[in-house]
């Protein structure tokens, strides 16, 4: 198996991880937390058309239909819908409300990333970390020198860019950054967007393309022994919880799930008391 040109830190303890993500250079990055380490970056789109076995070729036409029937129906139950041409914004309330889209959802807090990779871990949990700044500043090398864009034109705020540029999947970049209007949800988890180019790479891949890619992602790798439970109760007391990050009734309830593990006199695993 060839090395990954990113850098991958397996992580010993929660306090090695709160060194590294607080100090230079990831102190900036924006971050995605998923329960399994193995799992590549693919977004909910690319994971249906894979494991539903739709043909490759069909992917932009399925795409832009499912983008197309949601703005159609919408309107029922929306009392201020997005501007037709705002694909982007269209795209983030389709995402909000469970439908698979190409948008990764990542968060500019590594402690909420942190929450998601552990909250359901058992084995290895991952914080995902992309450098916004490197980002926005190159570009990525094509194969093709006929399909070249400038930044601006990455931009999926701009009206038509998402058809032009993501849609027909010809460019092979990582866009990262929020909808001009952002949702209770979004807000709440100081939630952005990380949006691929194409389908049939997961982000890694396509950032490994790029120049200096060590200098565009991260891999924190976080062992479930000695880091879930620590973790997850420093998070708690630190009021990241399903209740805050999922700012709704459906939130609460999740929320309870954690609370099965946590109290504040005793380790429910050992009931031994915690020091006061």
């Amino acid at each position: 198996m060839a090395r990954p040109l990113f850098r991958e830190f397996r992580i010993a303890s929660w306090d090695e991880f709160l060194k590294i993500i607080t100090s230079a250079p990831y102190s900036n990055w924006a971050f995605r937390g998923e329960s399994h380490a193995r799992w590549p970056l693919y977004s909910g789109l690319t994971r249906y058309f894979r494991d539903f076995g739709i043909h490759r070729q069909a992917w932009p036409e399925q795409e832009g239909r499912i983008l197309r029937i949601f703005k159609r129906k919408a309107h029922q139950y929306l009392q201020q819908p997005p501007a037709q041409a705002d694909d982007f914004q269209w795209l983030a309330l389709m995402q909000h409300h469970g439908a698979p889209t190409r948008l990764l959802d990542f968060t500019w807090s590594p402690y909420v990333a942190a929450f998601f990779a552990l909250e359901h871990a058992t084995e290895e949990g991952v914080v995902w970390a992309l450098n916004p700044r490197q980002l926005g500043s190159r570009e990525p090398r094509m194969s093709d020198s006929r399909a070249r864009i400038t930044l601006p034109e990455m931009n999926p705020r701009m009206p038509g860019n998402f058809e032009r540029y993501f849609l027909k999947g010809d460019y092979a970049f990582v866009w990262v950054g929020e909808p001009d209007t952002m949702n209770r949800r979004l807000t709440a988890q100081s939630g952005t967007f990380a949006i691929p180019g194409v389908l049939d790479a997961p982000l890694e891949e396509i950032l490994s393309r790029y120049p200096e890619p060590e200098n565009m992602i991260a891999k924190f790798v976080l062992p479930v022994p000695g880091m879930r439970e620590t973790g997850l109760r420093e998070l708690y007391r630190m009021n990241i919880t399903n209740a805050t990050l999922f700012p709704d009734l459906g939130g609460l309830a999740r929320s309870m799930a954690y609370e099965l593990e946590f109290h504040w006199a005793y380790n429910t695993r050992t009931m031994e008391p915690l020091e006061q």
